[in-house]
């Protein structure tokens, strides 16, 4: 015969154990993110629900041309989304939509294939040079984007992750997200 109480306390024991697994994992490894805005469109669209990697930035530099997660500079307590442009003591432009890397065109396709306004809406000077330990982000929706035009650079402490996948909606998980990846 089953002792009803020493059940009632594994399973309670059971449920803590995999609540502090889920807190560790969630506090250091994987992180879950809501995308409340259009800033990103067409590449991640109002509504998407991604897993991003919180780990990968302590053994790597950011790339070019990827997708980070980053505590807004504005107010730390918020998380943004936005692709990278610009890496430490780059200096960018941008001229007639074009994306000018220390005085050269960018020739990367992720990047290129974007408009990049420069209509004066925003506040960065341009030419804007990358500080130590910051990076300059643009949102791949840029006429509907606040981001490095607006507020400046991203301290290399504000990273939080890469995005992997989308999770939610189900019609936009799978091969749609090999653009996130890269």
């Amino acid at each position: 015969m089953v002792d009803k109480k020493k059940v009632i306390v594994e399973n309670i024991k059971s449920l803590f154990i995999a609540f502090l697994l889920a807190m560790f994992i969630r506090t250091f490894f994987v992180q879950a993110f809501k995308i409340p805005s259009s800033s990103m469109t067409p590449t991640l669209e109002v509504g998407d629900r991604l897993l991003a990697n919180k780990i990968v930035y302590k053994f790597r530099e950011p790339a070019r041309s990827e997708i980070i997660i980053f505590k807004y500079p504005l107010n730390p307590r918020k998380d943004f989304v936005k692709r990278l442009i610009a890496l430490p003591g780059e200096e960018v432009k941008i001229i007639e939509g074009r994306i000018f890397i220390n005085g050269k065109p960018t020739e990367n396709l992720l990047i290129n294939e974007r408009y990049y306004n420069n209509s004066g809406l925003y506040g960065t000077e341009f030419p804007a040079v990358v500080p130590e330990d910051s990076y300059y982000v643009l949102g791949d929706n840029s006429r509907n984007s606040k981001d490095s035009r607006y507020w400046g650079f991203v301290p290399r402490r504000y990273l939080v992750g890469k995005p992997l996948f989308i999770y939610w909606p189900l019609s936009r998980n799978g091969k749609r997200n090999i653009r996130i990846v890269r």
